[in-house]
């Protein structure tokens, strides 16, 4: 613990970023990596949760080749002892996760019927009390040629939005559906989040504060910046988004390859911490954690300054901002 945090005031200091001077949020990459042992090296999608009082850590063993995609699958890891929970969800990969009472909610995608991730069958939601018996169904489905992947769950003031990613109009971009109980979803016809440019915009994740809906959302490559980056923006109706001016919030390190992805994120402790992917989003990955020195509603409060202007992202017409 005492190595921890010399490590960590130590970076504070180094980053010249301290007290009145601060102006973009600090993130501190902590020295940690889950391993990949026995599992698919570029296994990155991941959302942390807290539930029935365990920290736990629920993936997907998303296999690629030489091994099939069939051997896909999910798990629950409980991240203080370091030990695997359970494997479920067979043929299923691009998951997340929300606990809502007394139940965990587990969202992702089937490709039970072909065991290919590009021939799916749309979005389930996996529910249990226990982590021991689940109830399956259908939530979201893909319309005609489509092809989904990622998605996200969060609570608000009028119940559940989910962000989910697509490859139609635009490989990849995001849309949004609201569900009254998590167990039937509703889409929101019209709302394509594309970026500035009908670019790339991939495997978001979603949290609300009041008023605000904020999304951590994949950047394609950008000159200047390492690889594949992280954006985040802030909307009031799921249609207008301010995107901060502190884009991207992080990007790879040396170390770290080519890309900072699929990011899920937990307040815990009274500190953020932002679960990600790295690697070269092809061949390998692991997932990493960065934190922040402060409460989730506070961290995303401070990507956008009282008094600044943003640029602004509009979802309901593709192409047009």
């Amino acid at each position: 613990m005492k190595y921890y945090l010399i490590l960590i005031m130590s970076m504070f200091i180094c980053s010249g970023i301290t007290g009145q001077n601060a102006e973009k949020p600090l993130l501190i990459k902590l020295p940690v990596a889950f391993s990949c042992v026995g599992r698919d090296p570029i296994t990155v999608e991941s959302t942390p949760v807290i539930f029935n009082s365990q920290l736990l850590l629920v993936a997907n063993l998303r296999a690629s080749a030489p091994r099939p995609e069939s051997e896909s699958y999910l798990y629950i890891d409980d991240i203080k002892k370091g030990q695997e929970i359970i494997q479920f969800g067979k043929k299923h990969a691009f998951v997340s996760a929300i606990v809502d009472g007394p139940s965990l909610n587990v969202f992702a995608l089937d490709f039970s019927r072909t065991g290919k991730v590009w021939d799916s069958d749309g979005i389930d939601r996996f529910v249990t009390t226990d982590m021991k018996t689940w109830k399956q169904g259908k939530v979201i489905l893909p319309d005609g040629e489509e092809k989904l992947f990622n998605n996200s769950v969060c609570k608000s003031d009028s119940g559940f939005v989910m962000a989910y990613e697509s490859n139609v109009p635009v490989g990849f971009c995001f849309k949004f559906a609201r569900s009254k109980d998590l167990s039937k979803w509703e889409k929101i016809k019209g709302l394509v989040y594309t970026g500035e440019n009908n670019e790339y915009s991939a495997c978001p994740v979603i949290r609300y504060f009041k008023p605000y809906y904020y999304v951590i959302y994949l950047h394609g490559p950008i000159k200047g910046h390492n690889g594949w980056v992280p954006f985040l923006s802030r909307s009031k109706d799921l249609e207008n988004w301010e995107l901060t001016p502190f884009n991207p919030i992080m990007e790879a390190t040396e170390y770290e390859g080519r890309n900072n992805s699929d990011f899920d994120i937990l307040e815990y402790e009274g500190r953020t911490y932002l679960y990600y992917g790295n690697g070269d989003q092809a061949t390998w990955g692991n997932i990493c954690v960065a934190m922040y020195d402060g409460p989730m509603k506070k961290f995303y409060e401070s990507y956008f300054p009282e008094g600044k202007t943003f640029r602004v992202v509009s979802t309901s017409h593709v192409g047009k901002n």
